[in-house]
Formats: C-alpha cells, sequence, structure tokens
C-alpha cells in the first residue's frame, strides 16, 4: 500500500510528519488521482501545488497539467525529493511558506494562478484570507480543509457558522463542495474529516456582478471588524474598531437602511456592500 510505502519513504530518510508544521500527508493514489482530476486542469495549465509533501498529489497534478509549481516549507522534504529525484521532469519545487509568497510575483511568471492546496488545517484560515486578498490574481482553487470549516463558507445568514470567511468569500468567488475525505486517507491520521472544496473566482460570480462596483477593501475592513466583535451589534463593533466617529457610523448604517441593532451574523453579502457604498460616500469616510 502507499500508506506503508510512505512511513518507509519517511523513515528512510530519517524524517517524521511535523506537529509543529501540522504535516498530514495525503497517502491513497486513487484519492490524489480524484483530486487531480476533479481540479480539471490541461497541458496549456500551469498549477500551484500547496504543500508537496511526499508528492502523493503531486504526481497526478504533473500528467495532468503542463507545469506543476510546488510550494514546499519542509526543507527535509525538499531535500527527500531532490535526493531520489522521484518527481516528474515538469514539476518545479520552491522551498517556501505560502502565507508569505508573493503572490504577484507568481501571478507574473505564470499567470493567473491555479491552486491546489493539501495544506495544514492550522494554516487553512489565514490561507483563505489570502486568498481573498489576491482574488484578481487567481482563476481558482482547490483546497482540502477541516469538513467543519468547509461547512462554514456555505453558512447561512443567522447561524453560528456563518463569519467573515462567508461573506468575504461569497464577494469574489463561487464555492463547491467536490469531495469528502476521511481521516484514513492521510498519513498521521487526522483526527476530522476532510472536504474538498474548489473556489472559483474567475470569471466573477454572478451575482457579485449584479452588485455593481464598491471598495473592496473597505468592504473587508467592516466585515472583519463586525465579526471581530459578533456579540456586539454592528454598529458597538464598527465604532469599537474606529472605522469612523459614532455620529458617522450611526449615518451610514441608517443610509443602508439596515436596523441599528442588527448584529453582523444577521447581515447578507448585499447589506455589507450597501453599508460599504453608504461609508464610501460619507463626507467624513476615513
Amino acid at each position: 500500500m502507499f500508506y506503508q510505502k510512505s512511513k518507509n519513504v519517511l523513515k528512510q530518510q530519517g524524517l517524521a510528519a511535523s506537529k509543529k508544521l501540522g504535516q498530514n500527508f495525503l497517502v491513497h493514489k486513487h484519492t490524489a488521482e480524484q483530486i487531480a482530476d476533479l481540479a480539471g486542469l490541461c497541458k496549456e495549465d500551469t498549477v500551484l501545488e500547496v504543500g508537496v509533501g511526499l508528492g502523493a498529489l503531486t504526481g497526478p497534478l504533473a500528467a495532468n497539467a503542463g507545469q506543476v509549481i510546488g510550494l514546499e516549507m519542509d526543507s527535509g522534504i525538499i531535500r527527500l525529493h531532490e535526493e531520489k529525484k522521484d518527481l516528474p521532469d515538469n514539476v518545479r519545487l520552491l522551498h517556501q511558506d505560502v502565507l508569505t509568497a508573493d503572490f504577484q510575483a507568481l501571478a507574473e511568471n505564470y499567470g493567473r494562478l491555479k491552486i491546489v492546496a493539501n495544506l495544514p488545517y492550522s494554516i487553512s484560515s489565514p490561507f483563505l484570507f489570502k486568498l481573498i486578498e489576491h482574488s484578481e490574481l487567481i482563476d481558482f482553487a482547490v483546497v482540502m480543509l477541516q469538513k467543519e470549516l468547509a461547512a462554514r463558507l456555505l453558512a447561512q445568514p443567522g447561524t453560528k457558522e456563518y463569519g467573515a470567511p462567508t461573506v468575504l468569500l461569497a464577494a469574489c468567488a463561487n464555492i463547491k463542495l467536490l469531495l469528502e475525505i476521511g481521516p484514513e486517507e492521510f498519513h498521521p491520521q487526522p483526527k476530522v474529516d476532510s472536504l474538498l472544496v474548489r473556489l472559483s473566482f474567475q470569471p466573477m460570480p454572478e451575482r457579485v456582478q449584479r452588485l455593481g462596483a464598491f471598495d473592496r477593501q473597505l468592504l473587508k475592513r467592516i466585515v472583519s471588524a463586525a465579526f471581530g466583535q459578533r456579540r456586539k451589534t454592528l454598529f458597538n463593533g464598527l465604532a469599537a474598531a474606529a472605522l469612523a466617529s459614532k455620529e458617522d457610523l450611526a449615518a451610514c448604517i441608517a443610509a443602508a437602511k439596515l436596523p441599528p441593532a442588527v448584529r453582523a451574523e444577521q447581515l447578507r453579502l448585499e447589506d455589507f456592500v450597501c453599508l460599504a457604498r453608504a461609508m464610501t460616500n460619507s463626507p467624513n469616510q476615513l
């Protein structure tokens, strides 16, 4: 089995899955091939793989795409592949942390980004926010997430799962759940189930096109501040973040036709966009 082979490879190289890095290596060949197929790549594509690990997914991606750029922050894993020369010729490894990687430079070198990521669950949220921040550079991202987090991305207003990532991703991407994957597909086995999710940034979702132009950076500030104080009313949460004076905030909330005591989790994307427009049009906008 590929599972036992993976354990043997790590042992032979004096390596082990790092708890600090949150490593859970994908070890089942069939699942890796299924993920690569679901990514929908073609020979003209360059794909950015985040978290190369032992290369279980890298091989199928390389078979489907023209080129694979693999980001891997574990120097031991990089050394393993360099010594064994076990990756296809169209794979280029970069010793980088995806959270600090320069997406602008990568897009300039390889075109709009097509991303496939099996990354540690501990960095899932900051990784999603990085995708949101650079959405204009990305065609799509196929991402392995903890099942609970993946469900939050499609949560509805008024639920406890509904939060800042839900709103901000809805403002730039279509979200599709692709595949549920159990702990037995990994080494070591995580204590949670996983979901493979496709985030499609291009073409821009129709619901976002219908919203028209709005200040995306301001929307991000509003949403982050509102959910950062989600037990407070929208007004008190934004006031605590000092986005504007209390007088201006009250006027903007009224201009957006929102109830004075509304809370962040009750608002739809459209409501947040209306508020962002009201704040943009405020004469005292920060």
